[in-house]
């Protein structure tokens, strides 16, 4: 509750907090929107690979100055050096934060292990990367003494904070997680298709600048499934076995839908990452829907609680022993700078990867032929599904984050995993390398975890 005066002290002591950023796309600018205006913050580089996209959204949100010719002249001037060379800002003297804004596993992993190397904490928006091999780069930058952080503002860290939040107030977390759009069929929905059921044409999608395959990666549920990996491996809580179920679920229904099968809810097992869903099956909507927003459902631990949770009004099944709370909206970038903060100021992560317990990978969309090439999250070939991750190690899945530009050499049908078998790819690339490094690293205590 006191990183404002924490900052104002930097700003006063002419000590900003002096942050990199890595890919100026969406969530980068409404970044840099709020980094211009919040005291003891200086944003000392972007890099981007387009470094006019760069400068165009330092004009688009004001405030900036990007005139800085090198690194070192946006030190001394308090301006702003945008560059094409992520690595060159990661060893910059005197930065102190690195985001990774990229959305690609490779370049996070990539940008990662520089910041462990330069000693530069790394807030890592790129999700991608921290479930591909997340586990393994914390424990690189806890060795490192540095910060690695999910970010504040997406959904993974937000419920990271409530799932913290209950457990420092000795409650058991029962089920967190996030809401979405999810009606049947979607798993299998194509780029081609993806704007009819955002109720958009083609022709509007192009003019608002819309990704097609990574809008298709919100609604096939693997954008879902790699949020909750997230969530999975910083909280400890579990997917189910076959992965998220998208149940139906208002606000109000919270405690009665998440919690146990066998006290009338849905849940496989207390401690469950799950997604409910804005949509019921028949695509009616869900009334209190929670479609932009994160949640927590947790237990009253004796009688006396129980009675608390009815003396102050909280949401609770009918049994009154489950509660929920919830948050309904969630800004990303614009929240970001609580994860900047965090780690200048207090060495602390606002989430991080403590263990590998979900795990994504790579799904048929479609009966697949030998010859084809994969084409990734929210691509037309293949769909993210969530695993325990003894499930995937035992399976030799295919991370959802590998499955872009490699041939299959094996067919595979419709639902059916991808194996590192049923692929050609280069075992010498630096993200493969490191993510089989984290699954050597993590094999027995995730089948430990399992038992």
């Amino acid at each position: 509750m006191n990183l404002h005066a924490m900052l104002g002290r930097r700003a006063e002591d002419g000590q900003p907090v002096r942050v990199g950023l890595i890919g100026a796309g969406k969530f980068g600018t409404m970044y840099l929107s709020q980094a211009a205006r919040t005291l003891g913050i200086h944003v000392m580089a972007i890099a981007d690979l387009d470094p006019e996209r760069a400068r165009a959204a330092c004009a688009r949100v004001g405030g900036l100055d990007p005139s800085a010719a090198t690194f070192d002249a946006a030190l001394s001037a308090g301006s702003t050096h945008v560059t094409d060379d992520s690595m060159g800002l990661i060893a910059a003297g005197g930065l102190d934060v690195v985001i990774d804004a990229t959305g690609s596993p490779a370049a996070g992993i990539a940008h990662a292990l520089a910041a462990c190397e330069q000693g530069k904490h790394i807030v890592m928006v790129n999700v991608e990367a921290d479930v591909l091999a997340g586990p393994l780069l914390a424990e690189r930058a806890r060795q490192a003494g540095i910060v690695y952080s999910m970010a504040y503002g997406d959904q993974p860290a937000l419920i990271q904070e409530q799932v913290d939040w209950a457990r420092a107030c000795g409650l058991d977390v029962i089920a967190a997680g996030k809401g979405t759009k999810y009606i049947d069929g979607y798993h299998y929905v194509s780029p081609d298709e993806v704007w009819e059921h955002y109720g958009l044409t083609a022709e509007q999608a192009g003019a608002g600048g819309m990704n097609p395959q990574m809008f298709n990666s919100f609604l096939d549920g693997t954008k879902s499934a790699i949020e909750m990996a997230a969530v999975a491996n910083a909280t400890g809580l579990t997917p189910a076995p076959d992965g998220l179920a998208f149940p139906p679920c208002g606000v109000q229904d919270l405690p009665h839908v998440m919690r146990p099968a066998d006290e009338g809810g849905q849940l496989h097992h207390k401690g469950q990452v799950e997604v409910i869903s804005s949509e019921e099956r028949d695509g009616r909507h869900v009334t209190g829907d929670l479609r932009w927003g994160v949640y927590v459902v947790f237990e009253a631990p004796s009688d006396y609680v129980r009675a608390c949770f009815e003396e102050y009004g909280l949401v609770t099944d009918v049994s009154g022993n489950y509660a929920a709370l919830w948050k309904p909206y969630h800004l990303i970038g614009l929240e970001l700078g609580i994860s900047v903060a965090s780690a200048a100021l207090r060495g602390e992560s606002t989430g991080s990867p403590v263990g590998f317990r979900g795990d994504v990978i790579a799904t048929a969309k479609r009966d697949l032929k030998p010859g084809e090439f994969l084409d990734g999250e929210g691509g037309f070939t293949v769909y993210g599904k969530l695993m325990p991750a003894a499930v995937s190690l035992s399976a030799s899945g295919l991370p959802i984050g590998l499955a872009n530009g490699v041939r299959l050499r094996n067919p595979v049908p419709r639902d059916r995993p991808v194996s590192w078998d049923d692929v050609e790819i280069d075992a010498g690339i630096e993200a493969v390398l490191v993510r089989r490094e984290m699954e050597a690293m993590f094999a027995a205590p995730a089948a430990a975890a399992a038992q």
